[in-house]
């Protein structure tokens, strides 16, 4: 007994215990990647120093000294690279953001016209699908640009449909520019809808309690009107003002224009990506039981009311994590743009590395951007899954 005793108090070294193994591997693996990563950061660091190029972000206060030609706030030639970069990176956003919500429409209604009981939308449909999605990106963007923008019109033969102006420099729109009234309109809808949102609960739980239907959307939609015909009583003139392009000299002035670049970057990107959202969406949808589509069925609901209250709904949980990859593979393959010439963060990056000397620092950013962004994308689309995740009892 006394042998046993002395047996159990006999403690197992660190080294050998099965607790502490894995965490010891993966500490060692973490100090071996750091010494890798120190090895070629030094590495680095003497090869800039025999070129007698100081590693450091102070050339961001430099003169860029190049221009760009679209851009979400004012640059000039004499502005620094900071702010040249922060152009691509507004540019790179304003693509992005564009081409998620314009992806997810397509991709959702072609998605859902692949399912259709229509024998030609469901063949049109597929044959977009398979031939877009086998195509490469880079030789669509191509396609996109210079065999369908660049071949139209010059500005003073431009196409017109609608007050719309189609050319071979891009395309400009009418488009609304604020007024003093804005503000007024502005805080009075911020009001409507809040007093909407109200009303619509309080009217859902009077109709849940006495069992009568109230009309909880018309009484939300009436106090939104109600405070938009005060908006325009208070104001007296409309929220914004229709500025209509003119064509001048050389191009068109006023209204929205939008370059040939940006449109085909655009169009490359959203036609493409829509086709996977598409497949995602198809799956997503087949994969409800088909009890759910039965019962709705035998309840007499149309398919249209079916599909928005019942299939999507559930089907949406299976969809988002997929789509989530779809959006952030969008906004890395917005740096495909420097190939039809729309200066982006890649294409600023490059120009901004080729004049600086600066390599090393501007990959850092645009690496860190990409991540930043993606992180963000990623850290939305899961909360919002787990909000749309149900709730096990």
């Amino acid at each position: 007994m006394n042998i046993l005793a002395k047996k159990s108090h006999i403690s197992t070294p660190f080294w050998r215990d099965n607790r502490m193994i894995p965490i010891m591997l993966q500490l060692f693996f973490a100090i071996f990647v750091l010494l890798i990563c120190g090895y070629l950061i030094n590495n680095a660091l003497i090869g800039l120093e025999r070129l007698g190029i100081d590693f450091g972000f102070d050339f961001l206060q430099r003169t860029s000294s190049f221009n760009i030609s679209e851009s979400l706030i004012t640059f000039q030639p004499t502005d620094t690279y900071g702010r040249a970069l922060l152009v691509g990176i507004l540019n790179t956003l304003k693509v992005s953001i564009i081409g998620v919500i314009l992806t997810t429409i397509v991709g959702v209604i072609v998605g859902i016209a692949r399912l259709s009981n229509n024998w030609l939308v469901r063949k049109l449909s597929g044959l977009y699908i398979e031939i877009i999605r086998n195509t490469p990106l880079l030789v669509q963007l191509f396609i996109w640009y210079f065999a369908v923008l660049l071949t139209l019109p010059s500005a003073q033969e431009s196409v017109s449909v609608a007050g719309f102006y189609f050319n071979n420099s891009g395309i400009a729109m009418p488009w609304f520019t604020t007024n003093d009234a804005t503000a007024v309109w502005v805080s009075l809808f911020i009001i409507g809808v809040v007093g909407a949102i109200i009303i619509w609960v309080i009217q859902l739980k009077r109709q849940i309690k006495n069992g009568k239907r109230t009309f909880p959307f018309l009484w939300s939609l009436a106090t939104l009107i109600i405070m938009l015909v005060i908006a325009f009583i208070v104001s007296g003139s409309a929220p914004v003002n229709i500025d209509n392009p003119v064509l001048g000299n050389f191009n068109f002035t006023g209204g929205l224009r939008i370059s040939s670049e940006f449109t085909a970057i655009l169009l490359g990107l959203v036609i493409y990506t829509a086709t996977y959202i598409a497949e995602i969406v198809r799956g997503g949808i087949q994969s409800v039981s088909k009890g759910q589509t039965e019962a709705a069925k035998a309840l007499g609901i149309k398919n249209s009311t079916m599909m928005r209250l019942i299939i999507l709904p559930q089907a949406i949980r299976i969809i988002i994590p997929p789509v989530t990859s779809q959006y952030l593979n969008l906004t890395k393959n917005s740096s495909l743009a420097i190939a039809v010439g729309y200066q982006e963060l890649v294409s600023v990056g490059n120009t901004s590395m080729n004049q600086s000397g600066h390599a090393i620092e501007i990959i850092i950013i645009m690496i860190s951007v990409y991540l930043i962004v993606s992180l963000i994308t990623s850290l939305a689309m899961n909360s919002f899954n787990r909000r749309m995740q149900l709730v096990e009892r």
